[in-house]
């Protein structure tokens, strides 16, 4: 695991795509975190839709001032999938509210398509599926509101 660990924390640079995330979990405390985890999603880097809790790390809905602090636990499904083994690396951006289905409508800056950089992602799940789609998360937490799971 550490070095699927060490290979997100390269990936982050390589990729140069910070508009995939709006928090991401320190990463000192990345190795700790997987080494405590067995299951069947042992090894597996999981990135989380910023409108889904995280404990530890505050849940905007894509606009900063609806976080007053740090979410105190996990939601259900980041629970379960923790239990299961997988280790989270960060929430992801999406469009304010999850009320898009481009992945541009975001303080945090529009979310590009994988493979064309010059084009929208689309979905209001454009970070999860842009971080899964270039390997720098194996899965993700996406939520669909209007098409933005099945639009990216």
């Amino acid at each position: 695991m550490t070095t699927r660990i060490d290979s997100f924390i390269t990936a982050l640079d390589s990729v140069d795509r910070p508009e995939i995330w709006i928090d991401l979990v320190d990463p000192s405390l990345l190795h700790d975190n997987a080494t405590r985890l067995a299951g069947p999603l042992s090894g597996l880097l999981l990135a989380v839709k910023n409108n889904v809790d995280v404990a530890g790390l505050p849940t905007t809905a894509g606009c900063p001032g609806f976080a007053t602090g740090p979410a105190t636990a996990d939601a259900e499904v980041v629970r379960k999938l923790r239990a299961a083994g997988a280790t989270v690396v960060g929430t992801t951006n999406l469009d304010q509210f999850a009320t898009g289905l481009v992945g541009q409508r975001s303080p945090y800056g529009g979310v590009r398509d994988a493979r064309r950089p010059d084009y929208v992602s689309g979905g209001s799940s454009s970070g999860s599926a842009v971080a899964v789609a270039l390997g720098v998360a194996d899965i993700a937490i996406g939520t669909d509101t209007a098409g933005s799971g099945r639009v990216p």
